[in-house]
Formats: structure tokens, C-alpha cells, sequence
């Protein structure tokens, strides 16, 4: 469990690369900034708060809180060893902390190179050190979703983190409005990003982090669930990878390298509610649902006049509603009763989300903007809300 934690934790660094490689080298300072804010600040939020209100223990099904801090349990001057079979205490908290922090990074790509630093991070305290553990309370803290008749299922957190970032997500991009030059006459212009290699070492850094994201989330070293739940998660990103590659290079006539990163990503994403549930056939008819998914999602955001520059909607929110309502149709728990419980949780998840992430940006943009000025967002966030350059050009101090 703590190698795993370890390996979700190294996820943060997959994120950074990915965002800065698929965005412009003028805001890549400022990105890394808000990556580096965001695994920091979860951390502490998540142990002042987060963790007693995600694991309540008894509370009404909605909402509950434990107090303030960490209480770690003790038997006769010890750390309880029977905390559960597999961890303790110390470790359940730093796994999950991991995690916690998952969710706002999404949200950070979405809005990449136009939101101003101080707002963002405002929303992400709230939403780390509130929202998340609340939702994530209805289903991995025995909350209503989990007493349900028929509970709703999401094993590592295709709706629990990524639709809960992915529809925070949505609503940020909405409230923001595009950069710059995204759409001219009312078509989509293409914004490249600025270091392809960087985005590809991220997309396969979480990869790697995806074995302690899900092979954790068994939450024991039980070998052969874990060591099921790692093929499903890999045979899913493979084939993710080469479906999305295949149609976009139906649809658009050429080998696309984003398509095929964020092919890889959807198809991770699509396994993680179910990785422990499905069969090696079941996890690439999955991962090749959320390959496609992801292309035909990337042109509908554009289409309905979104930005989204590194494809985290499509990626996280799309292919999480997707993974989570697989969990319904493949796989052991496959059946009507379990697709309408998989609907239930992922329709309160997206009411909540919506209406909690709206209110707190909505204020944000109200009170004290949440979009950096023209000026700004031309010349670069870096040298604006940092004053420092990412790739400074040093045969300028050349004499």
C-alpha cells in the first residue's frame, strides 16, 4: 500500500509534464506553480479535514465529520494493527490523501494559460479541502451510494476522482470562456502545445502511476486480485491507445500523437471503476469504448465552443460517466439493477459538482475575477503572475 502510494503521488509529476507539453512554453511556470500548490495544500487540508469528513464513520448517508486533525487508534500505548488487514491507520490517510488532490489537478489543465493564480487556488482549497471528501464520503465512507439496496459501485475512482474533477472541470472552462484566438468565424483553431516529448513522458508516468491507483485501491496485497486488477488496467490503456489512434486518423486523415496520449488516458480512466470486476476481454472492450469516446468528445467540446487544452473533459469527465456506467454492463457485477445504481451515483455526483464548483467560481469571478487581462494572457502568465521564464535565453547575458 505505501509502495502505491508512493507510485500515485509520482502521478503528480505525469500531470505536470502532460499540461506544460500540451500548452504554450510561456505559461509553463505558471502551470507547474499551481501543480506543485495543489499536491501541497491537498495534503494539509486533507489532514486537518478532509479525511474525518471523506471516513466520518457514523453519519445521516449525506454528510458527516469526525473532527478536526488526525486521532490515530491506539491499544495499549500502540498504533492498532487491526485497523484492517491490509494497512493501518497512518497509510489509509496518506493513500487517499494522494488521491484527494487528484481531482483539482484536472480542473488545473482545463483552464490552463488564462486563469489568475490567486482564484485558482482559492477554488482548490474549497474544493480539495470540501467538496471532494464530502462526495467521496457517500461511497468510500459507507455513505448513501454504498447502503443502497443495489450499492453503487466505483472500485478506484472513475466518477469518485475524475468526474468529480472532470465536472468541476466543465464548469471552470464555461465561466472562463476560451483563449485567445481558439475560435475564429466559429471554427476551432488549433493551439499547439509547445513539447510533445514532455506530454508524451507524462502521459506514461501515469501509466506507471496508474498501478498504484488502482493496485492499491485493492487495498491489500492480495496477489491475485491485484495482479488481475493490473492487467485489466494496462490491456484498457493499450487499447484506448490504439482505438482513439485508429479513428482520428480515419477522421482526420493523420497519426495524431495527442489523440493517441489522451486515447492511453481514456482508457485508464474508463477501467478504474471496474478494474477489479472485468475480465481481460471486458477491460480492452471498455478501454476501446473510451479510445473512441475520446475523439468524438474532444470535437464535441470544441464544437459547443469550449477550451480545453489538454482535453481533460473529454478525458476525465466523458470517459469516467463511461467507466462508471461500464461497471453495469461488463464485467461480475453486470445486470440492470447495478446499471441503474451505477446511474444514480453518477447523477448525484454531477448535481453536486456542478452546483458546489459553480458557487464557488461564480464568486470568485464576481468578487475578484477569475481571468487574467488580455494583456497578460498574450505576453504569458509566467513573466505576469510569476516574473520569471520557464526557458530563459541565456546568450542574452552573453557579452
Amino acid at each position: 500500500m505505501m509502495i502505491c502510494t508512493a507510485l500515485v503521488f509520482f502521478m503528480h509529476l505525469g500531470f505536470s509534464l502532460l499540461e506544460i507539453g500540451l500548452t504554450r512554453q510561456k505559461n509553463t511556470i505558471n502551470i507547474l506553480f499551481k501543480n506543485v500548490f495543489i499536491i501541497t495544500i491537498g495534503l494539509l487540508l486533507y489532514c486537518l479535514v478532509g479525511f474525518n469528513l471523506m471516513y466520518p464513520g457514523e453519519f445521516n448517508g449525506f454528510f458527516g465529520f469526525a473532527g478536526f486533525g488526525l486521532s490515530s487508534p491506539v491499544v495499549d500505548g500502540a498504533l492498532d494493527l487491526s485497523y484492517n488487514e491490509g494497512y493501518t491507520y497512518w497509510t489509509d490517510f496518506l493513500f487517499q490523501g494522494m488521491f484527494a488532490a487528484t481531482a483539482a489537478t484536472i480542473v488545473s489543465g482545463a483552464v490552463a494559460e488564462r486563469v489568475k493564480i490567486g482564484p485558482f487556488m482559492i477554488f482548490t482549497i474549497l474544493y480539495v479541502g470540501l467538496v471532494y471528501p464530502i462526495v467521496g464520503s457517500w461511497k468510500w465512507g459507507g455513505g448513501f451510494l454504498q447502503t443502497m439496496d443495489t450499492p453503487f459501485y466505483d472500485f478506484a475512482g472513475s466518477t469518485l476522482v475524475h468526474s468529480v474533477g472532470g465536472w468541476a472541470a466543465l464548469v471552470a472552462v464555461w465561466l472562463l470562456g476560451p483563449r485567445i484566438g481558439k475560435f475564429k468565424n466559429g471554427k476551432a483553431q488549433a493551439i499547439p502545445g509547445h513539447n510533445l516529448p514532455l506530454a508524451t513522458a507524462g502521459v506514461l508516468i501515469l501509466w506507471l502511476g496508474w498501478f498504484g491507483f488502482n493496485g492499491g485501491s485493492v487495498l491489500s496485497a492480495d496477489p491475485g486480485l491485484t495482479s488481475l486488477t493490473l492487467v485489466t488496467t494496462c490491456l484498457a490503456a493499450a487499447a484506448g491507445g490504439v482505438v482513439a489512434m485508429m479513428v482520428s486518423g480515419v477522421m482526420y486523415k493523420n497519426l495524431d500523437l495527442t489523440m493517441f496520449l489522451n486515447g492511453i488516458l481514456g482508457g485508464l480512466v474508463g477501467i478504474t471503476a471496474g478494474a477489479d470486476q472485468m475480465s481481460p476481454t471486458d477491460a480492452i472492450l471498455v478501454g476501446s469504448v473510451a479510445g473512441a469516446i475520446i475523439v468524438f468528445a474532444v470535437a464535441f467540446v470544441d464544437r459547443i465552443k469550449l477550451d480545453d487544452p489538454v482535453g481533460a473533459i473529454a478525458v476525465h469527465l466523458i470517459c469516467g460517466v463511461w467507466g462508471t456506467l461500464a461497471v453495469g454492463i461488463f464485467g461480475s457485477l453486470a445486470g440492470i439493477d447495478q446499471f441503474i445504481s451505477q446511474l444514480i451515483g453518477v447523477g448525484s455526483y454531477a448535481v453536486f459538482c456542478i452546483i458546489t464548483s459553480f458557487i464557488i467560481l461564480f464568486v470568485l469571478k464576481k468578487t475578484v475575477g477569475i481571468r487574467v487581462s488580455e494583456r497578460e494572457e498574450l505576453e504569458g502568465l509566467d513573466s505576469h503572475e510569476h516574473g520569471m521564464n520557464a526557458y530563459p535565453d541565456f546568450r542574452l547575458n552573453e557579452h
